[in-house]
């Protein structure tokens, strides 16, 4: 094996986990408005009201974490 297959195999495995780390601080992100599209949803029964308030709650979570900063 040489050095330069071995420089690129370590890139892409780098490149990988941060990858795998994005998605994870992702979701995780999206936890509080899913408990919130779940509540309304068990609430109205309505899809479509279950949309709004996750779309309302990941606007709200977005506008938040621009702020604090």
């Amino acid at each position: 094996m040489d050095l330069i297959s071995l420089a690129g195999f370590l890139a892409l495995v780098i490149v990988g986990i941060a990858v795998v780390l994005f998605l994870i601080k992702l979701v995780w992100s999206l936890v509080p408005a899913a408990i919130v599209a779940l509540a309304v949803y068990f609430v109205t029964s309505s899809l479509w009201w279950t949309g709004v308030a996750f779309l309302a709650m990941v606007a709200l979570s977005l506008l938040y974490k621009l702020l604090a900063k």
